[in-house]
């Protein structure tokens, strides 16, 4: 527990609070509450330090396992087929590091084979964190490109505010898998497609973040960060930095020999960390977590590959401009650090309603760095859309909901300050992933809990390959395989 704080503390830059003498809590293992009111079926699990992926009934019995090789890179999905899809690391990457790194995409058999996998991991580009599957076959992706410092102060980045690693800018991609192994890469958005900047006339990109909701402000991260650490600020981070080195807990956000000695705040190559892709096919619409700037983005994919450059063009007539804005509208220029409503979010995912066409954006909301008091909830937001319209926003307001539709949490024993996600069940309950506890539990639409498992998997994997990232048992996410779902037909 005290590894868990420590880590919290770290990515919070909040003082550490030491270990006391007394015996650590032992967190529970396996279910601890079970109803008729849980939908039947089976739970995907990936411990983020395992070898071993499984399938977990109710009774949370393991009743079926894939081993696997090499370090898990987040997602992993079961396949129409039952074949299963997943991340996992390469290593070691020429450029790019820190929590959520891939590099490839493979796809196994139901015994373990691996049938096809696809890999991208150099100075260019690198696939991190998620990936879906589109309608037509093909894989979207998200991978890291790197601007260099140059690039990044031409395109009007803060001089001030650049790393020596330049900024990690994220790409969607598009990838045609090819029959013997492989890929060809069919379509991308960029970020620095539709970056704007607003202190220099003389470079590229010069506009108000409030005229032009649909672009990226490049110092949208750091513009209302202090200038200067101040000098408590100072030695609290080295104490830090020393106890983290004394338990040999890096967290690998960076390498030692590249560490930047700013004098003021802390800041990251890795500006954005976007973590989750999901896709709306009716609507042809790409949702993005941007934890790092607690939003989600929502772009066009009905876009040819120059369209989704500009900002014109596609099914929705404003090309790669971002179509909606979750979560900050200070981001754009639009309300202050109080209208903030997410934070270090994770895995959004869209809802229909069939009854009345209307779109919904179930996320999980982790709390990492909520004022008062940090607590993870589980949020549904009914989007201001129409689908022969498409998103509509009064003039001189930011995007809406101001409030989700529908929330659960639970302020004094639910929180998870990283990784996690949410599932609506066919039955109306939502699945809950809490990661860093290794934690599964459903909820009814009245947040009651119907099921709740502690997974006792994970940690299986030699300290030198868990890099101190995520606690022995966490769970990326989690998703239930309900009874008579086609991907399982004739498994059990």
């Amino acid at each position: 527990m005290f590894m868990l704080s420590l880590f919290l503390a770290i990515a919070q830059d909040k003082p550490v609070d030491k270990p006391v003498d007394k015996p650590a809590e032992k967190s529970p293992e396996g279910v601890q509450v079970r109803t008729e009111a849980a939908l039947a079926g089976y739970t995907l699990i990936a411990p983020l330090n395992s070898s071993r992926v499984h399938l977990v009934d109710l009774a949370g019995e393991v009743r079926h396992t894939w081993k696997v090789q090499g370090r898990p890179g987040g997602a992993v999905y079961l396949e129409a087929d039952g074949t299963l899809l997943r991340s996992m690391q390469v290593e070691p990457n020429p450029r790019f590091h820190g929590g959520g790194i891939g590099g490839r995409i493979e796809k196994l058999r139901w015994d373990g084979e691996v049938l096809w996998e696809y890999e991208l991991a150099g100075p260019d580009l690198t696939l991190h964190h998620d990936f879906c599957r589109l309608p037509n076959g093909n894989l979207l992706a998200i991978a890291w490109e790197c601007l260099s410092p140059d690039e990044a102060r031409a395109k009007g980045r803060d001089p001030e505010y650049v790393h020596e690693e330049g900024l990690w800018s994220d790409v969607v991609l598009e990838i045609e898998p090819s029959e013997g192994g492989g890929g060809n890469i069919v379509w991308q958005w960029r970020v620095a497609d539709h970056l704007l900047q607003d202190r220099d006339p003389k470079l590229a990109g010069y506009a108000k973040p409030a005229d032009h909701p649909g672009r990226v402000d490049i110092n949208a991260d750091v513009r209302f960060l202090p200038r200067k650490e101040s000098e408590e600020d100072r030695k609290k981070r080295e104490a830090r930095e020393r106890e983290m080195k004394r338990l040999g807990y890096t967290g690998g956000d960076e390498p030692q020999s590249q560490k930047p000695k700013p004098s003021g705040p802390k800041i990251k190559a890795d500006w954005l960390h976007t973590n989750a892709v999901s896709y709306l096919a009716r609507e042809q619409l790409i949702a993005l977590s941007i934890p790092h700037m607690g939003e989600i983005w929502v772009i066009d994919h009905a876009t040819t590959q120059e369209e989704a450059a500009t900002e014109q063009g596609g099914r929705r007539g404003k090309g790669g401009a971002l179509l909606y804005r979750l979560g900050a509208p200070r981001n754009y220029g639009m309300g202050d650090k109080g209208a903030k409503t997410l934070f270090y979010q994770h895995h959004p995912t869209w809802i229909v309603d069939p009854s009345t066409a209307a779109v919904s954006l179930l996320l999980f909301n982790n709390g990492s760095g909520r004022p008062l008091k940090e607590y993870s909830s589980v949020e549904e937001h009914l989007l201001p859309f129409i689908s022969k319209d498409g998103f509509t926003r009064e003039p001189g307001q930011p995007f809406g909901p101001a409030a989700p539709r529908w929330i659960y949490k639970d302020e004094a024993r639910f929180f998870s300050a990283f990784i996690s996600g949410a599932q609506r069940l066919s039955n109306g309950n939502t699945l809950i992933c809490e990661g860093a506890k290794g934690r599964v539990f459903e909820v009814d639409v009245a947040g009651k809990i119907v099921w709740d498992y502690w997974s006792p998997h994970g940690g299986d994997l030699e300290p030198s390959e868990q890099g101190g990232k995520a606690p022995p048992r966490a769970l990326f996410r989690a998703e239930r395989i309900a009874f008579g779902d086609p991907r399982l037909a004739g498994r059990f």
